[in-house]
């Protein structure tokens, strides 16, 4: 993209661009020499560098803005295979015609609908998916909003719509909600699972198109209060149902009967009764293969929406049974008294056809041949002749293939429309038959071409004329540019009191055969003063010529009173009620038969159901935001990447693409109330260092509200001089009115001071979480330490008491121990006290043991009595220890651990106690032994021995 200086890329406002608008204007409609002069050299200076055209994303970035200049950028986008570009409020799609790797992938979805600014993105048709999901979730004001896709046949507007509801499947299913993702999931694959079912059974191939949609249905998305989809339904209009019983020359029949044809098992051909040779009448071109022949994905669609399989086998069955009935053929009879005879192979056909519908053969062989005419109370049958046995047939075929069309819509509306207490807002996808023109047009062009050019007529009021209008009474300087009204059209279709479809129902409501000449004679005496008709003088057949915003179609009057009227026969519809085929059954149950009245006159017809149809939906358009896609065909041959000049340049100038982007790029398409305006805005001010805003939501002043915008705009675009000011937004009388960027700066500046308030609650939030934390902190701190004290306490406590009371059975236990020693000491009178010898010294100091070999008391000084006493039978022992020796005798008696912890000072009596327990002695102490145990002590103490107890006490004298 080149620098924004270069007069080629930049978009002006409505004083710089109203110039050249007029100018371009003056040269379609005057002959001004120089200003179509000036005009072909700008053109040919902004396409000298061709190799920039596929630049400009945005077609009001063309400077200057002519069907060439559009031309030349369309066709250099498309060269690179870039198919989508803004014009204005509008998307142009071209139809690559062949698939397009990672267009429409769910990462390439997900990028769109998480962006900032969509719009910053590379066109494409989720941004208008993505901007129309933003409105509805309230970004200016929740409106329900309207997807409209137009083009001609071909053009690619099923994919295109296709698409948008994958979009919104994707975006409105992927939150999180409070709903289990089963059910999520559930409700995405059935409104996804509808398409290919209602394209199986209302689209066809066309000369023009390969997967044409002989229907037009208008997808409502539900969503909830969190924008999350909860269901959808669909309304749909005219379906071209004569296409069962008469296809065009080199046109097939409905997608449905080929996939059957093509995709059925053996086990189903056979309860079809179905050979696989068999042909029918009712399918041309079976052996042409085109992508939507896949009876799979239909079935497969089929259960997933509910649809069982002893459902499935009525349903194909019935439809089988059409076909079978297309072959059923009738030749006259000799005797026009007679009904007409069946030819050679339609008795079999005709067997085959009652048996898969469920009615008797016989009765449905005499109903297509006689018919039951009412007169006064008594009914008469009368013969048919063999033109009116076909259209008897024909008739049936299309009222069954009708009526079976509608229930399965029915159908698919009980599966996914939710409960009107879940939704609150919609997104409507308008997905319509493209304008068509053939070289034989009847009733269904006419009502296909009537269709568009409602829209067209929609597109043109809300946003050519209406969004003029409004800038003259908003007092915006505004040079109205000129666009091609086909209101003139409209009225000559279906104006009041005479028109085309009034003469049409009139004709067909008389009680008599149509004549196709009289009806051109009134056409030409009522209406030969409208400019939209003609007739060409010199043809032989009667016709008219209807002159179209999209150009000029012929329509053959013969059979189109008849198309009207649709007549179906009371006694078919009896019938089938009473066809042993449930589903056959239930459909024509509760079907009330139009019976004409005494007058002739019929309830309805075609013209008259189909435009009160379109009425009902301009009405629901009215009561949205509509955004539109203009898909257009590159070439009538359907090749890849072929890009046909002439063909483009006519469906640019018949859609109105240059008056679009001339109003588009001069003016300002974003529109909202000063109310609403400030209530959104009006933060800016308030946050801003300038002044101060402040609303009264109640003030109702206009002149209040001009200056709160005045003041709002001016902290906006301090920065900015007066005419880019202008050139951005104006302030109109009710209304503010902005260009995409200036939203953006002001959703820009809402955004950051939406930030800037967030952080700030943000912080005062966190200083306030973490003060508490603290306080909660220092409160659990002194309720610990207080409850750590109390438990110290108890504990101290505890232990004092437990002290206690071990001391006192301690104090307890030894007195009880002394008292019992004292209750064994000896008699005194035992005691005798001697002198003991004096010890020598260094015996004493050493602790050794001297023994008497006399039998009288002998003293034994240090070691244990074992060793003295080892063979004295009985002997008085007078034992004294000190000093050392009394550490000793102390260590040898009571089994103390050594300070090394290597073995263990033991005494050296083994599992053998004294005979008596003895009290402290004073003094020197006398035992006296008696057959004591003692006799068996070791001579040689062996330190490994265990002994433990009170087996070996230490009686010791207290120095």
């Amino acid at each position: 993209m080149s620098s924004s200086t270069d007069r080629r890329n930049v978009a002006v406002g409505p004083r710089k661009e109203g110039a050249a608008v007029k100018g371009f204007t003056q040269k379609v409609h005057f002959s001004n020499p120089c200003l179509n002069h000036s005009l072909e050299e700008d053109v040919q200076a902004f396409l000298i560098d061709e190799d920039q055209l596929h630049t400009f994303d945005d077609l009001t970035k063309v400077n200057p803005v002519t069907p060439t200049t559009v031309l030349k950028c369309l066709q250099a986008r498309y060269s690179l295979k870039v198919f989508y570009t803004h014009a204005g409020c509008t998307m142009v799609a071209l139809n690559p015609f062949q698939p397009v790797p990672d267009l429409y992938s769910v990462d390439v979805m997900r990028d769109y609908h998480y962006a900032t600014q969509p719009q910053e993105f590379k066109p494409h048709i989720f941004i208008v998916a993505e901007e129309a999901y933003r409105n509805v979730q309230g970004q200016l004001e929740p409106v329900n909003q309207s997807l409209v896709v137009s083009g001609e046949s071909g053009a690619g507007k099923t994919w295109t719509s296709r698409c948008l509801m994958k979009y919104y499947a994707t975006v409105a299913a992927s939150s999180p909600a409070a709903r289990s993702q089963d059910t999520v999931e559930r409700i995405e694959r059935r409104v996804l699972d509808s398409n290919p079912l209602m394209e199986a059974f209302g689209n066809a191939c066309t000369l023009r198109n390969n997967n044409s949609s002989r229907f037009g249905k208008y997808i409502q998305l539900q969503l909830d209060s969190g924008q999350l989809l909860v269901g959808a339904s669909v309304q749909t209009y005219l379906l071209e149902k004569t296409r069962v019983a008469c296809q065009p020359a080199n046109e097939r029949n409905f997608h449905i009967f080929y996939q059957m044809m093509k995709g059925a098992t053996d086990e189903q051909r056979k309860d079809w009764k179905l050979p696989h040779n068999q042909c029918f009448a009712w399918l041309p071109k079976c052996e042409k293969q085109i992508e939507e022949d896949s009876f799979h994905e239909t079935v497969e669609a089929m259960v997933h929406l509910g649809i069982n399989e002893e459902r499935q086998r009525q349903i194909f069955r019935i439809l089988v049974g059409i076909l079978q009935l297309g072959n059923v053929s009738f030749c006259s009879s000799a005797n026009e008294s007679q009904p007409c005879n069946l030819d050679e192979h339609s008795e079999d056909f005709l067997q085959r056809a009652a048996e898969l519908l469920g009615v008797p053969s016989e009765e449905l062989q005499t109903l297509l041949r006689v018919r039951t005419l009412k007169a006064g109370k008594q009914n008469v049958l009368k013969p048919c002749s063999q033109a009116e046995c076909g259209v008897r047939r024909d008739c049936l075929a299309k009222v069954i293939y009708g009526q079976l069309f509608e229930w399965l819509v029915m159908f698919i509306n009980s599966c996914i429309c939710a409960d009107k207490s879940k939704w609150c807002n919609f997104i409507g996808v308008l997905d319509v038959y493209g304008f068509e023109c053939f070289h034989i047009n009847n009733l269904e062009q006419l009502c296909i071409n009537y269709a568009n050019e409602k829209l067209q007529q929609h597109f043109v009021a809300h946003y050519l004329r209406a969004q003029q209008e409004e800038y003259v009474s908003e007092g915006l300087e505004w040079s109205f540019v000129k666009y091609k009204d086909n209101q003139s059209c409209l009225e000559l279709l279906d104006g009041n009191p005479i028109s085309v479809f009034s003469l049409l129902n009139e004709e067909s409501r008389l009680n008599r055969a149509s004549d196709s000449k009289m009806l051109n004679v009134r056409l030409e005496k009522e209406l030969g003063c409208n400019g939209n008709i003609s007739w060409d003088k010199f043809s032989k057949v009667p016709h008219f010529t209807v002159t179209h915003y999209a150009g000029k179609v012929s329509y053959q009057i013969e059979g189109m009173v008849e198309k009207n009227k649709d007549p179906v026969p009371p006694e078919l519809i009896g019938l089938l009620q009473k066809s042993d085929n449930l589903l056959l059954h239930e459909i024509f149950t509760d079907k009330e038969t139009e019976i004409p009245n005494n007058k002739g006159l019929s309830k309805v017809t075609v013209v008259s159901k189909f435009k009160n149809s379109l009425e009902n939906l301009m009405k629901v358009l009215l009561t949205t935001a509509p955004h539109y896609t203009r898909c257009i065909k590159p070439n009538s041959d359907c090749r890849p990447l072929t890009f046909n000049e002439k063909e483009v340049i006519l469906q640019l100038e018949a859609c109105g693409i240059v008056e679009t982007i001339h109003i588009s790029a001069a003016g300002f398409p974003i529109r909202i109330p000063f109310k609403s305006f400030l209530q959104r805005y009006g933060l800016i001010t308030k946050y801003s260092t300038s002044g101060r805003l402040h609303v009264d939501s109640d003030a109702d002043s206009t002149i209040i509200l001009q200056q709160e915008v005045e003041r709002l705009l001016g902290v906006v675009l301090q920065h900015l001089s007066c005419n880019e000011r202008r050139s951005l937004v104006h302030r109109g009388r009710t209304k503010v009115f902005l260009t995409q960027p200036m939203l953006d700066l002001l959703e820009d500046l809402r955004k950051n001071i939406m930030c800037r308030c967030a952080f700030t609650i943000q912080c005062c939030w966190q200083q306030y979480q973490r003060r508490r934390c603290l306080a909660r902190r220092q409160s659990a701190t002194l309720i610990q330490a207080a409850v750590r004290s109390w438990l110290v306490r108890k504990q101290i406590q505890r232990w004092n008491r437990a002290a206690t009371l071990i001391q006192n059975a301690w104090k307890k236990w030894r007195a009880l121990l002394i008292s019992l020693a004292e209750a064994e000491l000896d008699d005194a009178m035992d005691l005798v006290e001697e002198d003991t010898p004096a010890l020598k010294p260094v015996v004493g100091q050493r602790g050794s043991v001297q023994l008497s070999s006399f039998q009288e008391p002998v003293p034994v000084c240090g070691w244990p009595m074992g060793l003295a006493l080892a063979s004295a039978p009985s002997i008085t022992v007078s034992l004294t220890a000190t000093g050392f020796q009394k550490m000793i005798s102390a260590m040898t008696s009571l089994t103390l651990p050594s300070r090394r912890g290597v073995y263990k000072v033991e005494t050296n009596q083994y599992k053998q106690g004294l005979a008596s327990i003895r009290a402290q002695p004073r003094g020197s102490v006398k035992l006296h032994y008696q057959r004591s145990p003692l006799l068996y002590a070791d001579m040689q103490p062996d330190l490994k021995s265990d002994v433990t107890g009170f087996n070996e006490i230490l009686l010791e004298k207290t120095l």
